[in-house]
């Protein structure tokens, strides 16, 4: 959405700093032994008590407040009482809501529990490359020059990246223009960033794949070569220099 005012801007701050302490929670809470469900729940709960509503479930009705997604699961994981978390295991909380009118979105891909991953080195350049994109940001940019810089920062760490899965416009709905902030230079998209508005950048940062399909559940994602993917997302405030991470309060 385009900042045309105070208010506006005010609004957009509350709703990021809600969903980015959500996921900070709920990172926080994660652990073996528990269900996807029970951790939805525990979101849910955060996400009420701001008088927040689910961006999800209020826009497409997903079967849950939050997506978490499990190993090799890419993203829109439906939470599950029967999907019980282990330990080493990969995860993915996305957590988008709605408050007062205005929306915003996060989201974090990390390991459950305290143990020696093999997923590191993936977790780590994926956080790498959301701040190294962000960090190019201002109004005026290229957005597809931005996504050749989050592509070939990828392939440098041994890394692909997901072309089907894309930032976007956030603010006065869960999605809106600019609708594809691809982790490639698509050379179709001839968009620049403008100064104050509010987008959401992510990473799709893969091991083996560079498309996501869709499940029989018609939400979960998988690789089409298989593999892990990992995600790292902030909304952010574009500005003539430096953006504003509006959601910098999740820790990514």
């Amino acid at each position: 959405m385009s900042i045309t005012n105070e208010q506006e801007l005010n609004g957009m701050k509350k709703i990021s700093e809600v969903v980015a302490l959500t996921l900070k929670e709920m990172i926080a809470f994660a652990a073996p032994g528990m269900s996807t469900k029970t951790l939805d729940n525990y979101g849910r709960d955060i996400l009420e008590s701001y008088g927040a509503a689910s961006a999800p479930f209020k826009t497409y009705g997903f079967p849950g407040w939050t997506c978490i997604s499990v190993d090799k699961e890419f993203c829109h994981g439906i939470p599950s009482d029967q999907r019980i978390l282990q330990e080493g295991q990969l995860i993915n909380i996305d957590v988008s809501a709605e408050l007062n009118g205005f929306w915003s979105d996060n989201g974090s891909s990390f390991v459950v529990g305290n143990v020696a991953s093999e997923h590191e080195n993936l977790l780590q350049a994926s956080r790498e490359i959301l701040h190294e994109a962000i960090a190019q940001i201002s109004g005026g940019v290229r957005i597809s020059d931005v996504g050749e810089l989050m592509e070939k920062s990828a392939k440098r760490r041994g890394y692909r990246v997901i072309k089907n899965l894309t930032g976007h416009g956030v603010g006065r709905s869960l999605h809106e223009a600019p609708h594809e902030i691809a982790n490639f230079r698509d050379r179709f998209n001839r968009e620049r960033f403008k100064k104050n508005t509010t987008v959401a950048i992510e990473t799709f940062i893969s091991t083996d794949s560079s498309e996501a399909v869709t499940l029989k559940d018609g939400w979960t994602m998988v690789g089409n070569k298989g593999g892990y993917m990992a995600q790292h997302e902030h909304t952010i405030l574009v500005t003539g220099g430096k953006p504003v991470i509006l959601t910098s309060s999740n820790g990514v």
